[in-house]
Formats: structure tokens, C-alpha cells, sequence
């Protein structure tokens, strides 16, 4: 074969050979004699290539015209609707497609979607499409000018696959997704430019591969208000969109946020806290050295507001984070296991840095959705975690704050079962014993720490944050009763 017919044979075009070569030799009269009818011919294959995208997600709306290549995951019904200034209806075919990388919505018009209703497209089928993408009403959607099957390509997609948080991807619709609900938010109430009143809440999911914020509108919002933390759900007819540069998973009219009976397992994937830098968003997850009393105060427009200050510490550092609003009333004590998600990493008062959970965060007490295990920072090794391994009612390890699971309400250590043994397990209840740790908080009780575990210590005498005292006395209910502090 010659130069063109090797050019010619690469292009994925609609164009004919014949077509082709006339085009070639008027290129080169065109550059006056500056090219030869191979460097023609491959300027025009650039010219009959723009547009090729290699996937779905490289598509954008801004684009003129695409080409690219998808599996059909589920196609729509036949609608009708009136043109303007016309007597013929027009008629337009949704059909949901996808690779390995992203969804598209294709929106197939008049005769296309005529032939789609009388049995021309399946799930499954493979398309080579052409189109010109645009922001829909469900996200990215490409009107197509032309659709043909390619059955030699291959596209490693499977319709009617469970999706995972993980998997979403922007202007995806009809997604059906199991999570196990971390943390839900209270209905909130907004006017819509109709004069009617919205209702809207958020409840925060997560699965094997990550977790995803769950938007829900109007006769569903009460669904945050009906499911606790630790419940599986299944979110039925979802869509997803973005916000402020993270995807979101919305549930409408049409959807459902149902509870199920299946075993769902949640891996956090935590930011080392050492790692983290100012104006980062990020996810840290560890064990409450700390916490600090709600303070409320004055806002510029006279509103009141609250916030309150605990200490979270890894395998790799501990942290400052703030907890502003509702999130202040957290039942949070020292010992439990927790995850600041979406936490903004800022300037601190005395830190170097310090994490501030606003409304866009969420804080998840681990125990409250169910058993969590931990690494302890000896034996965190190479491991890039914040120190906890997973939740969920899967294989998670029971924690060791409690034998149920549950922090105590006095601010139970970790290590400290609800038994009175200690993490070593070698101290009965009500046994005497001493302990040497940091004050890491002051007030009733004190809690120390001694870099492995720490103690609640029950005591009238003075002491101060990061002084190192020796406690001595009998341990019960995972409190020590100090009799001597030196």
C-alpha cells in the first residue's frame, strides 16, 4: 500500500477513499507546491480526527463536535413535543452510555429516535458516535448527529453493574447505590423562584470504595430525619452532580433511599494528619485525645453561633479541629474513634495548623455507625492511613473502647475496656495500679496519654495541659480513682 492508502486505512471516518484523495490533491494546489501529497494527506486526516476523543470523560461541553466510542447501558422512552412555528411534532430518544471512565446521556432526534423505538439499539451495543456535547438537564448530553454500532470494538463496561461511591461519575443518572449511612444532617427549608418552599437534607454514605454525600429533595428530605447512623441503605434512581468541585448523589421525586438487610463494610481513606497542608480539604480520621467545652458566640448579623474544639491524633500526629454549629452538640468524648471528612485544613490560634469542620464537613463517631479496628502507631509501618482500618457490619473488629463498641460516656480511653482491663488486658477491675502519661485534657476527668493508650484519671489536684504526672490508684469501670499524683 502507498503513504495515502496507509493514512486513509488509520482514519475512523465517514468519508470515502475516493473522496479522500480528491481532497489530498486539492490541499496540495492549495499550498502552492509547499507539500506533497503524503504531508497533504496527513494534515487532512488531522482536520478529520478533530474531535476524537479517546474517552467519556474527556468530553466537555464547550467542545463543538465529538467523536468517541460507548457501550448503550439503557435506553429511554419515545417522547413528543411541540416545535415552535411548526406543525410537526418532534420526537427525541435519551439513551444512557458509558466506557470505563465516565456516563454520557445521548439524545437521539426525529427519524434517529423513531428508529431506536422500533428495536434499532440495545443495551449493550456498542456505538461509534458523533455529536455535540452540552450541559443537560441530568448532567453532560451529547445531541447526536450520527450513531453506528462498531461490533470489533470493545468496551468493558457491564449494564445493569451495582455502582459503587467510587465509580460515580458526573451526569450519571438512574444510579442505584448500597452504603452504609455515616452521618445525616436536619431538614432545611428554602424558597424557590416559583414562591413555593423547598425541602432538602443530606445524609452522608459510604462504602467498600469511599464514601459519597447524598442530597435529597422535597418528599424525601424526611429520610435523614428517619435513618440512623450505622444504618444500610440503598439509594433507588439516583443522579449525580457537583458541588463546589466534589460529586454529589441527588435522589428526587422518582428515587428512594430504602433500607436494607445486607452486611455493608465502609473503609475510610484518611489523610495522614502530618501530611496535611493549610487551605487543604481533607478526610483525617483517628482516636479523641481531647475536647473542649461548646462556646457560643455573636455573629455580625446578631445571630447566635457555637463551636467547639477537640484533638484528634493518628498513627502519624494529632490535630486541632473545630466544630462549628450543629456539629458542636456531637456527643464526642476522649477515647472515641471518629472521621472529619471534607474538614478544611487553616491557620491555627497556636497550632501550626488546625481543621475546621463547617456545614460542607462531616464528623462521623465510628462506634455510633458500628465496630471500627485500629493500628496503633507502633505498628503503623509504611502504612499512609490516619490509623483506622475499617467500620461497618461487615468484618470490622470490635472496638476497644468498649466492650460494646461505645465509648463511655466519662470519656472511657481507648484501650480501656468496659471491664477495667487495659489494652495489655493483664488489670482487673477495681485492681490497684499506676500510670504515667501527659495531660492531654484537664477538668473531670483528666485524661492522660502516654503515647500508646491513655488513662481518664479521676483527681482533685491542679494540673496542667502537657505536664507529665505519675498516677496511682484503683481502676474501675475504665476510671482510675487517684490516690497519689506525682
Amino acid at each position: 500500500m502507498g503513504a495515502i492508502e496507509d493514512i486513509y486505512g488509520d482514519l475512523e471516518t465517514d468519508v470515502s477513499e475516493e473522496e479522500f484523495r480528491e481532497a489530498v490533491e486539492e490541499k496540495v494546489e492549495q499550498m502552492g507546491g509547499l507539500a506533497d501529497e503524503e504531508t497533504a494527506a496527513m494534515l487532512l486526516a488531522h482536520e478529520l480526527n478533530e474531535g476524537e476523543v479517546e474517552t467519556v470523560a474527556d468530553i466537555e461541553p464547550g467542545m463543538d463536535e465529538v467523536k468517541f466510542i460507548a457501550k448503550v447501558m439503557a435506553v429511554g422512552e419515545l417522547r413528543t413535543f411541540e416545535r415552535d412555528g411548526e406543525d410537526e411534532d418532534g420526537r427525541v430518544i435519551n439513551v444512557d452510555a458509558a466506557d470505563e471512565t465516565a456516563s454520557v446521556r445521548l439524545a437521539f432526534w426525529d427519524g434517529q429516535a423513531v428508529d431506536i423505538d422500533e428495536g434499532g439499539l440495545e443495551v449493550g451495543d456498542v456505538l461509534r458516535v458523533k455529536g455535540r456535547p452540552q450541559d443537560g438537564y441530568n448532567g453532560l448530553e451529547v445531541s447526536v448527529d450520527k450513531a453506528e454500532p462498531d461490533e470489533d470494538a470493545t468496551v468493558d463496561v457491564e449494564p445493569g453493574e451495582g455502582a459503587t461511591a467510587a465509580s460515580l461519575t458526573m451526569g450519571q443518572s438512574d444510579v442505584n447505590l448500597r452504603g452504609l449511612v455515616l452521618d445525616t444532617d436536619a431538614v432545611r427549608t428554602f424558597d424557590r423562584d416559583d414562591g413555593s418552599e423547598g425541602r432538602v437534607s443530606n445524609l452522608l454514605l459510604g462504602d467498600e470504595t469511599g464514601r459519597i454525600r447524598v442530597t435529597m429533595w422535597d418528599d424525601q428530605a424526611d429520610r435523614a430525619e428517619e435513618i440512623d447512623p450505622g444504618a444500610a441503605v440503598e439509594v433507588v434512581d439516583g443522579y449525580v452532580r457537583e458541588r463546589d468541585g466534589s460529586l454529589e448523589l441527588h435522589v428526587g421525586e422518582d428515587g428512594a433511599v430504602d433500607e436494607v438487610e445486607d452486611s455493608v463494610a465502609f473503609e475510610p481513606d484518611a489523610d495522614p494528619i502530618e501530611s496535611v497542608e493549610i487551605d487543604e480539604t481533607v478526610d483525617i480520621a483517628g482516636v479523641v485525645r481531647s475536647t473542649d467545652p461548646v462556646r457560643t458566640f455573636d455573629r455580625d448579623d446578631g445571630s447566635e453561633g457555637q463551636v467547639r474544639n477537640i484533638r484528634i491524633q493518628d498513627a502519624t500526629g494529632d490535630i486541632r479541629v473545630a466544630l462549628w454549629g450543629d456539629k458542636a452538640d456531637k456527643e464526642i468524648a476522649p477515647g472515641d474513634e471518629v472521621l472529619a471528612a471534607d474538614v478544611e485544613i487553616q491557620d491555627g490560634w497556636q497550632d501550626d495548623k488546625e481543621a475546621s469542620a463547617n456545614w460542607a464537613s462531616s464528623v462521623v463517631v465510628l462506634d455510633d455507625a458500628a465496630s471500627v479496628g485500629t493500628t496503633p502507631a507502633d505498628d503503623a509501618g509504611d502504612d499512609e492511613h490516619a490509623g483506622l482500618s475499617s467500620f461497618g457490619s461487615g468484618d470490622g473488629g470490635e472496638s476497644d473502647a468498649s466492650a460494646d463498641g461505645e465509648a463511655s460516656a466519662e470519656g472511657a480511653a481507648p484501650g480501656n475496656g468496659s471491664n477495667g482491663e487495659t489494652a495489655g488486658g493483664g488489670v482487673q477491675a477495681a485492681e490497684q495500679v499506676e500510670f504515667t502519661g501527659t495531660v492531654v485534657q484537664t477538668g473531670d476527668p483528666v485524661v492522660l496519654d502516654d503515647g500508646e493508650e491513655t488513662m481518664s484519671v479521676e483527681t482533685s489536684e491542679h494540673v496542667q495541659l502537657g505536664q507529665e504526672i505519675t498516677v496511682r490508684g484503683l481502676l474501675d469501670d475504665g476510671r482510675l480513682d487517684a490516690d497519689d499524683v506525682f
